[in-house]
């Protein structure tokens, strides 16, 4: 299975904040839309960066009340991994679980086109597992 399938099921939109926003603001679309990153667009409109919730823990925790009214830019994951919709979903299970992210932009022709979490990769592992096993008990059942 490729990570397009999961697009095609869990739609395409991406939330973006820009890096100049204050991590107050972040914290607040974070919590209204109930995900759990913000893909970081620069001022030229690319991407710039990635903010997790961990991030936002590790600033409160460094900085305390302080880092709210800090841009995202000082807080978000700069090198962040991407990937296309033609990889398959057992790779980026891997590459996620090797370098401990949850959350991975996919682009296509340097454009971000949608976002894949850890919970889409497990849900389609589960949803495809349990297919295979249907197959195979009617495959028993037919013989």
């Amino acid at each position: 299975m490729q990570v397009l399938h999961i697009l095609r099921e869990k739609g395409r939109e991406v939330v973006t904040i820009a890096a100049d926003a204050t991590l107050s603001e972040a914290s607040r679309l974070l919590a209204r839309r109930r995900i759990g990153a913000l893909v970081v667009y620069g001022e030229d409109g690319g991407l710039a960066g990635i903010l997790s919730e961990r991030d936002v823990v590790r600033a409160l925790s460094d900085e305390s009340v302080a880092a709210l009214a800090r841009p995202v830019s000082a807080f978000m994951t700069r090198d962040v991994q991407t990937c296309c919709e033609i990889d398959s979903v057992d790779e980026l299970m891997e590459v996620m679980t090797n370098n401990r992210f949850r959350h991975v932009p996919v682009v296509e022709d340097a454009r971000i086109v949608g976002i894949i979490s850890i919970g889409d990769v497990v849900k389609t592992r589960i949803e495809e597992t349990v297919r295979e096993a249907e197959t195979l008990r009617e495959y028993i059942v037919a013989r």
